[in-house]
């Protein structure tokens, strides 16, 4: 088993009277991807901010079991992070800014790996006040992950990312995990989080509604096999008469139940000369499973 890197103990947060965050409590494995998940307001930016002695708070928190506060910030040492957008110096350029912040003696090692990791060589050079929004997203992931961090925090860092950028960002993630790196990711794109996160935390209205694994969260959905024939209508009313469930016929969407075995649904289909052009398993949705989640706070409350 891991061991624990991050530990958040009833954390606590108002601002005035409102409370933002409410007893929160959660671990991060070594190792391992955390997706926080919440809506806007939910209070996964706050939580970020404390845990990086941003802000004061009421509760504990402790990075390799070393305590994190406003006036604490020893443990900080080994942590990279991006919170909302990247505060950049906008006559800089990229690569001027990553050697600013690099630490150490190989500091432009650094700066150069984190360019080309980041698929930055085409406007490192530039100013940054003439970056795209992904180029200012890029540049921050690097600064966070510039000084080689054991804890990465990351606050929605695929945001204005196009799709070859965002598989980059998602390849480095987890290349920088299996070398024992660990992330807590903020993003509202569940299909990149579902892709990359161990672990997952939900927050809604400033309290956690579940705090699991992504594997259990997603087990809950039913599984399906997407089956696409020669004759889609008749190969539905087949599988009909044979007491099989079909959600959508024009391309078969078949739910997988406990009993269900693909070898016998097949043979009936060719038995009947339907030809299979694809088939396909999908596994649970995060959206899908979120929402059941919630609905069920909903209902509790």
């Amino acid at each position: 088993m891991s061991a624990t890197l991050l530990k958040i103990e009833n954390l606590n947060k108002s601002f005035g009277k409102k409370e933002v965050l409410k007893d929160i409590s959660f671990t991060a494995q070594k190792g391992h991807i955390i997706g926080l998940i919440g809506a806007n307001g939910a209070g996964k930016t706050t939580i970020m901010k404390a845990i990086l002695g941003i802000l004061p708070f009421n509760g504990k928190i402790t990075i390799n079991d070393k305590e994190v506060s406003i006036d604490k910030h020893q443990p900080l040492q080994s942590v990279g992070a991006l919170i909302e957008y990247p505060g950049l110096y906008p006559y800089l350029s990229g690569r001027e800014q990553l050697k600013l912040f690099a630490t150490g003696k190989e500091r432009e090692r650094k700066v150069h790996n984190i360019i080309d990791e980041l698929q930055m060589n085409r406007f490192a050079d530039q100013r940054t006040k003439d970056y795209s929004l992904g180029m200012k997203q890029k540049l921050g992931v690097g600064l966070a992950l510039l000084n080689d961090p054991q804890f990465v925090i990351l606050d929605e860092p695929m945001n204005g990312l196009d799709p070859k950028a965002t598989k980059e960002l998602r390849d480095l993630i987890v290349r920088e995990k299996e070398n024992g790196v660990t992330f807590l990711v903020s993003s509202h794109i569940l299909s990149e989080l579902q892709r990359i996160a161990d672990d997952v935390v939900v927050i809604d209205h400033g309290k956690i509604v579940t705090s699991t694994t992504m594997e259990r969260l997603l087990s809950s959905n039913k599984k399906y096999y997407f089956i696409d024939t020669n004759n889609n209508k008749l190969a539905t009313d087949i599988l009909l008469k044979n007491n099989y469930q079909v959600e959508n016929k024009e391309v078969l969407k078949i739910p997988i139940l406990d009993d269900f075995s693909i070898n016998n649904l097949l043979k009936i289909l060719l038995s009947k000369n339907i030809k299979i052009n694809d088939i396909k398993q999908q596994d649970g949705d995060l959206e899908e499973s979120l929402l059941k989640v919630l609905d069920k706070e909903v209902i509790q409350a």
